[in-house]
């Protein structure tokens, strides 16, 4: 017997991300009290007449045309919610003066008290659920939201807030440095782990010997999350005979990507190496690395030599560049 693979009990990647969007929507649904919106917000409104008053308190008339797509409602059901609206004295309608065949619909008095009285209960609504949240938990809320909102489409395409920050690791974020290093080139690049030994053995170090005077590290914070990383280090190395800090962990994740921060980065780790007495600067890197080696380059990073390998699974051109102060 030939079990089904494209049944219900069918298992894989894309139908877990179905199962848990679909069972966070049953659980965020029932928070906000949509099944029983009315009694919730302590309003006579229900869901689908809570949604067009709202949609026409942003507007100061529209077309009945224009808000059926606006709200995406069936033309039948607008109709009769629209009807009941204006017979309460919420709504009223009027002949659009460039096309009598068509009406416009704007709030009353009345309908605009309505609409700030669930905005203020809805606020409360939301309010106790995030009441209990530290300020770093609303943060790192936020942050959720517009990922979620980004890579599902819902941001209309907005950039991403520009505002981020270096500053020095909090508890557990060295931990965070491995992890997204380790994933970040397994899914990108096919490496094995490999190269996530080589960044824990790098941290681990640093986490527990390194020289506060001439050497330090950095993360990259963006609407409350780290993003990114740097660390500058001393290994030994030197640059035309002189001592030279090493640029290791360079990171910065695909969604705070476009904002500048690998090369505020790389620029602060340089200011660093200078005002602790480096007379250079060196890294190592690989060719496959592309952005890396532009935002090196604008630096002010020389490559000074290639060498392949299979360090980490796929070949590869690892790279040697230098920065001479």
């Amino acid at each position: 017997m030939i079990e089904s693979t494209t049944g219900p009990a069918a298992s894989s990647p894309t139908t877990e991300v179905v199962r848990r969007i679909r069972e966070f929507n049953r659980d965020y649904v029932k928070l906000v009290g949509a099944y029983d919106y009315a009694h919730r917000l302590g309003t006579p409104h229900s869901l689908p007449e809570a949604r067009v008053i709202w949609e026409l308190a942003g507007r100061e008339h529209t077309r009945v045309t224009d808000l059926r797509r606006a709200v995406d409602m069936d033309a039948g059901q607008l109709s009769r919610l629209l009807t009941q609206a204006e017979a309460t004295g919420l709504v009223e309608r009027q002949r659009d003066p460039e096309d009598s065949r068509r009406q416009l619909i704007r709030l009353t008095p009345a309908g605009r008290d309505a609409v700030a009285l669930l905005d203020a209960r809805s606020n409360s609504v939301i309010g106790e659920q995030i009441h209990r949240l530290t300020a770093s938990d609303r943060e790192r809320l936020l942050a959720a939201l517009d990922t979620v909102a980004r890579l599902l489409g819902l941001d209309h395409g907005r950039p991403p807030e520009p505002g981020f920050r270096l500053r020095p690791p909090k508890t557990g974020e060295f931990g965070w440095v491995v992890q997204r290093h380790a994933v970040s080139y397994a899914e990108g690049y096919g490496w094995h782990t490999g190269f996530e030994a080589l960044v824990a053995q790098a941290v681990g170090r640093f986490a527990a010997e390194h020289d506060p005077a001439r050497e330090s590290c950095w993360i990259a914070e963006h609407a409350g999350e780290p993003v990114g990383s740097a660390f500058c280090v001393d290994e030994g190395d030197t640059v035309a005979g002189r001592p030279a800090a090493r640029l290791r962990l360079l990171l910065v994740e695909p969604t705070a990507r476009g904002l500048g921060i690998g090369g505020a980065l790389v620029a602060e780790a340089v200011r660093f190496a200078r005002e602790a007495g480096h007379h250079g600067m060196v890294l190592w890197t690989n060719d496959v690395l592309t952005s890396a080696r532009r935002i090196y380059r604008a630096a002010g990073f020389t490559l000074v030599a290639t060498t392949p390998h299979t360090r980490f699974g796929p070949p590869a051109n690892g790279e040697d560049w230098e920065l001479r102060f």
